[in-house]
């Protein structure tokens, strides 16, 4: 009892200790594991007992694993899933194998597949943790990992059943090998003739007693028997562990199973994790730091490189590759589960086996950061022209639907089940769409109902650029992350400052950075939610429907201010910086002299003229504005936070500077579309000089995909083109005509 107390009270500590960090509770376990370990407080006297736990724990993580295992989301990503993560585990297998036994790292070849093995597999548990935490598991580069991590968890099945045939002799492995996969194959054939008779029938006995316990012992004691099935006829029990999963996972029941064994199996794996700790040497990892050092690099840069080509081989972009190879740079915590196995059948040494161990450790500890700050960097770069092109891979990545529409259409940016709803009401009424989605599934069905598409990244300026976001009439945006959906914005704002667009933000935090950005509309679904309830319930209790429907738009305009909880304003600052880290952002001191000094930002057209977002002011007197509103006032000395790219804060800059003519009173601002038979076509602006003759005056001109902010004397008009006029709406029409 004392060493269970010790092991269960010690992964409590190390969990909360690891939460507080930020860090993924399993550091904490191991850490844990670490301390009340023999190297250190020594308080776990019997290992075994330990080890009993921890093996259980391993046996109802892979069987949760099982019955979470979805073929529909497999589906997705197949082929990067099959062809891309079976090509990783072989490569990575081969390679390691042809290093280790060349450099003498080990002594025969079915040693070097082993090794190869460990290194193969990543971790499930911490990528997709830190995916969550993110909200990017239906991102690009979200999707290709899950896609890989499931065959990876699939392969641990198969290294498994083979793990037995590996000490045999050379001229006997493939003997062997053979052997086991009939052993498998048999097994498989057993278990889908099971899983579809008898486990849906067993069940939905246990179900009829609608007693919680019964329900758990049964699963419990089903897992556990083909475990031990397993183990009887030579394979891993945490193989016949993982199968009973998928057995489970394609009935009814599946659900009801994965919420009773949740628990159970968080309790045991915690168990688990911390017996790995137990069993790392402070002492050694120490001494021999420098080469566990130099090994996570080889498996960072080693990962990387090879999983990061297959990636653009199946044609995503280099952005994508770049973050799904280092995000699957490390080795997982099945690797454990194959060292522990493979020590038994001396595939490898004592120091061979707690270098492993260390350099996992390591590796976990690298991936939260890599997965956080990785993104980041490369959506900055890809605010640069030249990194953008590279990291998007435009050019070899983009598909299209045949006769994209070119003007007057609607942009749907992402086709999930919102996109599709608002593809579907669109479509009913008559509508131009053209819808951007970057899954393979999704632009499959696109292309099965003959639905305009385009398959890129839809925050990508190159892909906004091939959609003709220039000649669209509105867009609504859908993308399933917030850093997607405000570059996205901002960029098709760069392209079309005109552009009506309506975006879906994700949570509560995103709605006052879209607004900001640009966006005439930002639905938040739960409140959205919250509102239709409450809607129908004033209904109910006889509230008339226009007093209802006034209400309800008035929230609305407020951006939902009156159902937003409660925050500080360090809070708010705190998501405000967390925000500003994901775009190309830059501190603004408004000159003594600047002209816009005095004026509110929306009497100095800052956005319409320079594509600037103004998102932090901090006055001279240490007030600060986080968000301010188009009525705030911009005073001498103000340190504005820009959002924009170098090209809007030139124009801001110039702006601030010079004496800019700017619509006074009762002036007016118009769009001008230059047409075929107009008279400007041609002419630069010298010999138009609208000024002179009307007052009328031009600050810029929107060419095809590109925006010319405060065209000097000598820009020339060319058919096509979009001049923005300043002036008395009188003067306004008689330049129209």
């Amino acid at each position: 009892m004392t060493d269970l107390i010790a092991l269960f009270s010690a992964a409590a500590m190390g969990g909360l200790f690891a939460s507080i960090l930020g860090q993924p509770i399993i550091l904490g376990y191991l850490l844990a594991g670490i301390i009340v370990g023999p190297f250190e407080l020594g308080l776990i006297h019997d290992y075994e007992q330990v080890q009993t736990i921890a093996e259980l724990g391993v046996t109802f993580l892979l069987f949760a694993i099982g019955v979470e295992f979805s073929f529909g989301e497999l589906k997705k990503v197949k082929n990067i899933s099959f062809g891309g993560g079976g090509l990783q585990i072989a490569l990575t297998i081969a390679l390691t194998a042809f290093v280790s036994v060349t450099v003498g790292w080990v002594t025969s070849v079915p040693q070097g597949v082993f090794l190869g093995e460990l290194l193969s597999l990543s971790s499930t548990a911490v990528v997709i943790k830190a995916l969550m935490e993110s909200n990017e598991t239906s991102t690009s580069h979200g999707q290709v990992m899950l896609g890989i991590l499931i065959v990876q968890d699939l392969a641990l099945g198969l290294m498994l059943a083979v793990l037995p045939a590996l000490d045999q002799p050379i001229d006997e492995i493939g003997i062997a090998i053979g052997i086991a996969l009939v052993k498998l194959a048999l097994f498989a054939l057993g278990a889908f003739m099971v899983g579809k008779w008898v486990i849906p029938k067993l069940l939905k006995l246990l179900a009829k007693t609608e007693s919680r316990e019964l329900f758990l012992l049964g699963v419990v004691a089903l897992c556990l028997c083909i475990a031990l099935l397993t183990g009887y006829i030579g394979l891993s029990t945490e193989m016949g562990a993982f199968v009973a999963g998928l057995m489970i996972s394609e009935v009814e029941y599946s659900d009801q199973t994965l919420d009773y064994v949740e628990p159970l199996r968080d309790i045991c794996a915690a168990a688990f994790f911390v017996s790995i700790g137990i069993l790392i040497d402070p002492v050694f990892l120490w001494h021999n730091l420098p080469l566990i050092l130099g090994l996570v690099s080889l498996v960072l840069i080693g990962k990387f490189i090879i999983i990061s080509p297959i990636v653009v081989l199946f044609k995503y972009p280099l952005k994508t590759a770049i973050i799904a190879g280092l995000g699957l740079a490390q080795i997982g915590e099945f690797s454990f589960v194959l060292a522990d196995e493979g020590r038994d059948f001396s595939l490898i040494s004592e120091k061979v086996y707690m270098l492993i161990l260390g350099t996992t450790a390591m590796t976990l500890v690298v991936t939260p950061f890599v997965l956080k700050f990785i993104p980041i960097l490369l959506s900055k770069a890809e605010s640069y022209p030249l990194f953008e092109s590279w990291l998007t891979n435009v050019e070899t990545s983009l598909e299209t639907s045949e006769d994209l529409p070119v003007n007057d259409h609607v942009i749907v940016c992402g086709y999930g089940r919102v996109g599709k709803n608002v593809v579907k009401l669109l479509l009913n009424q008559g509508h131009k769409v053209l819808v951007i989605d970057q899954s393979e599934e999704q632009t499959k069905k696109l292309r099965e109902k003959k639905i305009p598409y385009l398959y890129g990244n839809a925050s990508s300026l190159l892909v906004l650029e091939k959609a003709e976001v220039s000649g669209a009439k509105a867009m609504a945006v859908a993308l399933p992350d917030p850093m997607s959906a405000r570059l996205c914005i901002k960029r098709a704002l760069q392209l079309n400052p005109e552009l009506d667009t309506v975006v879906r933000a994700n949570d509560v935090e995103d709605i006052e950075m879209l607004y900001q950005l640009g966006a005439k509309e930002v639905i938040q679904p739960e409140f959205e939610a919250s509102l239709e309830l409450s809607a129908h319930l004033f209904r109910v209790l006889g509230l008339p429907r226009i007093t209802i429907e006034k209400d309800i738009q008035e929230i609305r305009k407020t951006q939902y201010l009156q159902l937003q909880p409660d925050r500080s304003q360090e809070e708010i600052s705190r998501e405000l910086e967390e925000a500003v880290t994901t775009m190309n952002h830059k501190w603004y001191t408004l000159p003594d002299n600047s002209y816009i000094q005095g004026m509110t930002i929306e009497e100095a057209y800052v956005r319409k003229l320079t594509g600037v977002s103004i998102i932090e002011i901090k006055r001279t007197n240490g007030e600060k504005i986080d968000y301010p509103n188009p009525q705030t006032v911009m005073n001498k000395g103000d340190k504005l936070l820009l959002i924009g790219n170098d090209d809007d804060f030139q124009a801001f800059d110039y702006l601030a500077k010079e004496k800019v003519i700017l619509p006074k009173d009762g002036d007016s601002c118009l769009w001008l579309s230059i047409c075929k038979n107009s008279d400007f076509v041609g002419k630069k602006l010298s010999e138009i000089n609208l000024q002179e003759h009307f007052g009328v005056i031009i600050q810029g001109i929107r060419r095809k995909n590109r925006y010319i902010r405060f065209p000097d004397i000598h820009t020339e008009i060319k058919l096509g083109d979009n001049i923005l006029l300043f002036g008395k709406l009188e003067l306004l029409n008689q330049v129209n005509q």
